[in-house]
């Protein structure tokens, strides 16, 4: 039997990019296992294809230490080339809200120190002469972006990895592994290894191990094309006459991207409607294998690429691949922690293996080695979908994320295939009553109520047509009473006779007493948010937990792992527990037998018949209840109540308002606002940690969360937008839009620079808003409203 630290199953450029980064950390008692050889797959046929463009910070990290270990740090440790080409890559487009689009990332980019230019007509023809211009409006270029050759990167990668320590066993397929006592023991074609950690990163055979491994691992192989053609005349020209190699070009539009290889072209369509392949198991047998070509499926991309790169057209076709690619739902992998599992990860799923492959083994190794992420994980969070992610939906996501690959991604988009899975018992009455629907987690929410059942939102960087729908949402709230659908709550219940002892060691504040609420900060051990709970203490030995809907399978998680040294018991009631809001000033004579309540405060009573856990919070800054009830008599009770509420003329809100409206109260959102990154300091909540941990938490270049007043027009922030001194990069939003209550287009941001208080401005879609730091919430900041219901 072979014992190691780490085993790792998968020789992609995903299992092998692990594999170095842990030698580099210090692991190096690591085993790698390949039922074929390295790169077999899909890392052998990728086109190697390498860019900093992203919409979220993680994931461009992910690809631009991709980059540097390609062009960079592998040459010099192992005095070969990878094969990087430094072309820089360009987006194209006639789509007015794609330029919104490049705008918006170009903003982002600024901050994250990888500056992407956005581009005239005249400047793409600049940089890709042989490119037609007709009715492009523009596009954005990266300078730093190019190509690898994808198994010289793996290989060189290895080659570090075995100088350190590692072994890779090759031709060695995993036929079974399971948890045996403190350590996992896993059946190879060479034997069994007993190994500390075992880490998923099987690729196209991922879904299989996970099998292995008792999980639903939500990724699906789906088969993409690409041509290589003959000799390009015009290509060959540039070559001869010492020009630099074309930069790689893409149309999201026309959903193609083109690179040079050597004096021809390649040309990779993505169809809108996506062959999936193998869903249920690869066949034995495959390995370095390809598809037959099936151009006639791609024909029409082909022409329209052709049309725009006339040049296509004059090489001929000199070889197809046709090979699969995985696909999660949101096409982000899956990178963490397996859930439910000891010692047990994951580093799979992803359509961009070698593009992100790099930068994701550190990123993993990170996590490993340290005990927490080295940026925020939630794009990637392997927990991010829950065993709700069946068949069924991860092939229809992989469909849809295969067909948008080159789709714009707008800041409230909400894509239709695989919804409906999981539906809170007032679903149906939210949809009677106009709402218009979002997906959390795998549930349906209320995002706006449109008064018109079957109305849709539109899709646009700018103000849509909730805005107005919204601030009527927001004016029930505040002036008379609003009911909301909160159940997408996770919600778990924690008994036994230590319950206080671990709410303690749970999070960074004091447990509240019984018959109180308080709100805990769950820390990573560099002390960066990893959850936030709202904390109901029921009784001695009874605590109920609520937290982000996103974060079911993470906080449940992190509730056992602590739970496991005291004498506690964790149960998950988040589909046992629907939640109604009962929120404005006159909620208190929609509930009289709560008006006595105290803020903060909870009680277990009865109304209209229906046991309640009675909450007197309120996420939106006015008085009110959120009321817990059992999930069968949801509606009953909610109907009973909206009668009794007529009076008043009640109202409906949103998630879309109560985002608003929170934003006024500067309260910080999990996932946006809260992440591991930053430390409870850092984001304001130092009055939520108790004073004998503060001196711990202390950083030495510390970042500052304020709340901006922005004077942005009518272009309200969302997130990712950079915040300027002058010219200098300062900041970061993290999350923002318009206050109805307060006139204000307010945003919560994170200054690298805790100093830079003034002169301060708001990068939104290229245009520099002035931006001016609130010292207080504009909206009741002595919290008048939210204890007693009266006016501020």
């Amino acid at each position: 039997m072979t014992k190691v630290q780490v085993l790792i199953i998968g020789g992609g450029v995903m299992g092998v990019s692990l594999m170095y980064h842990l030698v580099k950390a210090g692991w190096s008692d690591v085993l790698l296992v390949e039922k074929n050889d390295l790169t077999h797959g899909s890392t052998w046929h990728a086109a190697g294809l390498c860019t900093h463009f992203a919409h979220n910070p993680t994931i461009q990290e992910l690809r631009a230490t991709s980059v540097r270990l390609y062009r960079d740090i592998l040459p010099q440790e192992t005095g070969r080339d990878c094969g990087f080409h430094r072309s820089g890559a360009m987006r194209i487009t006639r789509n007015p809200d794609r330029m919104d689009e490049f705008r918006h990332v170009a903003g982002l980019s600024a901050f994250t120190g990888y500056p992407l230019e956005v581009l005239t007509p005249e400047r793409i023809a600049e940089l890709h002469p042989l490119a037609q211009l007709d009715g492009l409006l523009g596009g954005i270029y990266e300078p730093d972006d190019g190509h690898v050759d994808p198994s010289l990167a793996t290989n060189a990668m290895a080659e570090v990895a075995r100088r350190g320590g590692a072994q890779i066993w090759r031709n060695c397929a995993v036929t079974d592994l399971r948890r045996k006592g403190d350590h996992w023991q896993v059946e190879t074609a060479k034997g069994t290894v007993e190994a500390v950690h075992t880490v998923n990163a099987a690729g196209t055979w991922g879904w299989e191990i996970g099998h292995m491994m008792g999980l639903n691992i939500p990724s699906v192989p789906v088969l993409h094309q690409y041509l290589v053609t003959d000799t390009v005349g015009a290509v060959a020209e540039r070559i001869a006459e010492g020009l630099p190699e074309l930069p790689i070009i893409r149309d999201p539009e026309e959903s193609w991207y083109v690179r040079q290889e050597r004096d021809g072209l390649i040309l990779g369509p993505y169809e809108k409607e996506a062959q999936v392949w193998s869903v249920d198991g690869v066949p034995p047998e495959f390995g370095a294998d390809l598809m037959p070509p099936d151009l006639d499926r791609v024909e029409h991309i082909i022409e329209a690429a052709m049309a725009r790169i006339p040049a296509l057209e004059t090489g001929g076709v000199k070889s197809v691949i046709n090979g699969p690619i995985t696909f999660t739902p949101d096409a982000n992998p899956l990178i963490g922690p397996a859930h439910g599992l000891q010692n047990a990860w994951l580093l799979t799923g992803s359509s961009m293996g070698v593009m992100e492959g790099g930068g994701a083994g550190w990123f993993l190794a990170h996590w490993m080695t340290h005990g927490a992420p080295p940026m925020d994980a939630l794009a990637v969070d392997s927990r991010r979908f829950g065993a709700w992610a069946d068949r069924d939906y991860r092939v229809a996501k992989a469909i849809e994320c295969f067909g948008l690959q080159f789709g714009v991604h707008y800041p409230h988009e909400e894509r239709p295939a695989g919804r409906g899975l999981r539906l809170s018992p007032l679903h149906d009455l939210m949809v009677e009553r106009g709402a218009v629907m979002g997906a959390a987690h795998g549930w349906e929410r209320p995002n706006w109520f449109s008064g018109t059942p079957g109305a849709t939102a539109d899709e646009t960087f700018r103000r849509a047509n909730w805005f107005a729908p919204v601030a009527a949402e927001v004016e029930a709230a505040a002036t008379r009473v609003a009911f909301a659908d909160l159940s997408v709550f996770s919600k778990f219940d924690v008994t036994g006779p230590e319950v206080a002892e671990f709410l303690e060691a749970l999070g960074a504040n004091r447990a509240p007493k019984p018959g109180r609420i308080g709100l805990t900060h769950a820390l990573t051990p560099a002390g960066g948010v990893l959850s936030e709970f709202t904390v109901s203490r029921l009784g001695p030995d009874h605590a109920y937990l609520t937290s982000a809907a996103a974060a079911e399978e993470i906080d449940l998680d992190l509730l056992r792992s602590c739970a496991a040294g005291f004498d506690v018991e964790i149960a998950n009631v988040t589909e046992e527990i629907a939640v109604i809001g009962v929120m404005g000033p006159k909620a208190a004579e929609v509930l009289p037998e709560l008006a006595d309540m105290p803020w903060l405060n909870l009680r277990e009573t009865t109304l209209a018949g229906v046991p309640v856990r009675a909450l007197r919070v309120s996420y939106i800054g006015e008085s009110g209840w959120e009321l817990h009830v059992p999930a069968a008599q949801a509606a009953q009770l909610f109907t009973t109540l909206e009668q009794i509420a007529q009076p008043f003329a009640p109202g409906l809100y949103g998630a879309y308002a109560a985002n608003s409206m929170r934003l006024e109260k500067a309260y910080r959102g999990w996932g946006s606002d809260l992440t591991t990154e930053r430390s409870p300091f850092e984001a304001g909540l130092t009055s939520f940690v108790r004073p004998e941990l503060r001196d711990k938490l202390a950083r030495e270049t510390p970042w500052d969360m304020v709340l901006l007043d922005i004077d942005a027009g009518e272009v309200d922030p969302f997130y990712a937008h950079t915040v300027w001194q002058d010219k200098r990069p300062v900041g970061i939003v993290t999350s923002g839009a318009y206050g109805h209550r307060t006139g204000k287009v307010l945003a919560l941001a994170y200054l690298r620079d805790a100093a830079a208080r003034e002169g301060l401005s708001v990068s939104i879609l290229g245009h520099h808003c002035p931006a001016t730091v609130l010292n207080e919430p504009p909206y009741d900041p002595t919290n008048i409203r939210l204890k007693t219901g009266g006016l501020t």
